[in-house]
């Protein structure tokens, strides 16, 4: 591995440890208490990204479902052609583009407003469509990726998810989940053999 490869992967570490650390610093903590409030009462979630945010909108979806949430990533490709059917009035769907301005995600939230559902939108640019569009905003702000190109989505999705892990850890409280509901539903691997010992 040549010096410069390696010096570089040293960074990404840090460079991703700062921005999660911005992450946590630009938050708007009244917005983020609104968004556990209508997460928890929810009946249903639906996710949606493009992209790197799709990827991690689908791993917050799965996170929801391990705390009894019922979630799904809904496709944009798919949500306008159907898939849509999933959101019903009083349910959530959250949005994340970091831009703000996703054209596939534009017909999800308006979709979504249309029946009813409270739309959560996740982006920096708070003049954008889906921020002006959404009833609660949740701020993000990325400086730097990882690359020397500052190009790839790397410190922007792992901010992203930090987000979501924060709304996750904020639901396990709200809700009064409890482990003995996660080992019922996490048989599986060394977590759900760690979980069910008797």
């Amino acid at each position: 591995m040549k010096n410069e490869a390696l010096n570089a992967a040293k960074a990404a570490f840090a460079i991703e440890a700062e921005e999660i650390t911005r992450a946590r610093e630009v938050m708007d903590w009244d917005a983020f208490a609104k968004a556990v409030e209508v997460l928890a009462k929810a009946e249903r979630i639906g996710t949606a990204g493009c992209g790197h945010s799709g990827i991690c909108c689908t791993h917050f979806a799965h996170s929801l479902c391990c705390i009894e949430r019922p979630a799904r990533f809904v496709s944009p490709a798919e949500a306008v052609h159907g898939a849509m059917g999933f959101i019903q009035k009083g349910d959530v769907m959250v949005l994340a583009s970091r831009g703000g301005k996703t054209a596939e995600l534009i017909p999800i939230m308006n979709i979504a407003k249309t029946k009813g559902a409270t739309v959560i939108s996740v982006t920096e640019k708070m003049d954008s469509p889906l921020a002006q569009g959404a009833d609660i905003v949740l701020p993000m702000r990325v400086e730097k990726e990882t690359d020397k190109y500052n190009a790839q989505s790397t410190s922007s999705f792992v901010a992203l998810a930090s987000v979501f892990d924060a709304l996750q850890t904020a639901l396990i409280e709200e809700t009064g989940y409890v482990n003995e509901q996660f080992a019922l539903i996490h048989p599986g691997g060394a977590v759900g053999e760690r979980l069910n010992k008797k």
